[in-house]
């Protein structure tokens, strides 16, 4: 294996889905004072998201709350209820040429432009033939991290 090209700098998003963003927002909105700072909504993805936040500058970290737009069609963002992590990356593009050189499994879609407006790709959660390391059951989203996040992870990390 090669020396790693990028680093994990932190989580940037937590995604919960349920049959209503209503009842989410309850719990985390009402009883944990998380912010909504945003809605997402695409057909494609079958997906009506509330973004909501907790802490702050290159902290914050999204707890999206997510309900399908369908509950018959797929992709079934209520199922399972956590629906996937996103991790901050320091370079997207090598991780996932460096990832996928080792044998990672990502899902079809490629980089492309996330809910928040940062650049993203999902590993799969399960592996094949081909790709033998995956998620092991959860999604994983990357992200990449913009400048003032990579700057403040390499301030805390000394």
């Amino acid at each position: 294996m090669t020396t790693r090209p990028f680093k994990v700098l932190g989580i940037q998003q937590i995604a919960i889905g349920g049959p209503s963003k209503e009842r989410l927002s309850r719990l985390w909105v009402d009883m944990f004072g998380l912010t909504v700072s945003g809605n997402f909504v695409s057909e494609r993805e079958n997906v009506d998201e509330d973004i909501a936040v907790m802490g702050s500058g290159p902290f914050k970290v999204e707890v999206d709350l997510m309900q399908p737009l369908d509950a018959a069609k797929k992709p079934a963002v209520h199922e399972p209820p956590l629906n996937h992590i996103g991790l901050w990356i320091d370079d997207l593009p090598r991780a996932v040429e460096w990832l996928t050189a080792q044998g990672v499994r990502f899902a079809p879609g490629g980089i492309r432009q996330g809910a928040a407006g940062y650049d993203i790709t999902f590993m799969h959660p399960k592996a094949n033939e081909q790709f033998p390391i995956a998620g092991e059951g959860v999604l994983i989203e990357l992200v990449q991290a913009p400048p003032e996040v990579i700057d403040a992870f390499a301030r805390v990390a000394g």
